[in-house]
């Protein structure tokens, strides 16, 4: 899936989090932020092992049951905010195995490897219930996730502008999905040979 929607459905998280713990709006952008990063986060794995290296669909969960339990127990700003991110970095991995495959051209269905589950030691196969990243189902799922944010801001401006800008910014990437493997192909086929050990195969 895209990386806003990553950051959309972690927001979401940050939305809920803020919703329970409506006693101290001050939080909540803090909250959104969190989740918004823990979205985001198992993808800095993208040129290193993608999907395998930063991606934990098992044990963020462990991590998070606890992360939530200190939350609970001891709250402060801190401790929320970081079982918002670990709560959104599991549903990051969860969210990548019912996506689409690795390849390049997703939407082919050539890949069986959708998420590196560590627990088993195997790939989790792609279930492309979202077909691939870009999607317009992706950009559905995009919309629907920043409802929450934007009812917990209350008409913040900051967050409406930076809300719907992700949103504008996944229309332009759905729009252009399907060109864009074709320009990464040829990219990597110009990159210097310096770099190409730094280019992910599935562009070359």
């Amino acid at each position: 899936m895209m990386a806003t929607t990553h950051a959309a459905v972690g927001a979401a998280v940050g939305a809920a989090a803020a919703a329970v713990a409506a006693a101290a709006p001050e939080l909540t952008p803090v909250l959104l932020a969190a989740g918004a990063a823990g979205g985001v986060f198992p993808d800095f794995d993208l040129y290193a092992g993608h999907r395998r290296t930063l991606h934990f669909p098992v044990y963020y969960w462990v991590a998070a049951a606890v992360a939530v339990a200190v939350a609970v127990a001891a709250p402060s700003a801190l401790t929320v905010a970081a079982s918002v991110f670990v709560v959104a970095a599991a549903a990051h991995s969860a969210m990548d195995a019912v996506g689409g495959g690795l390849e390049l051209r997703p939407w082919e269905a050539t890949s069986q490897r959708a998420v590196y589950n560590h627990f088993h030691g195997r790939w989790e196969p792609p279930r492309r219930w979202i077909r691939y990243d870009g999607a317009p189902e992706d950009l559905l799922l995009a919309g629907a996730a920043t409802a929450p944010t934007l009812f917990v801001a209350g008409g913040d401006p900051v967050v409406v502008r930076v809300a719907l800008g992700a949103l504008a910014v996944s229309a332009g990437y759905v729009a252009l999905r399907r060109p864009l493997a074709s320009v990464a192909e040829r990219l990597a086929a110009a990159a210097p040979a310096p770099v190409r050990p730094y280019v992910p195969d599935r562009f070359l």
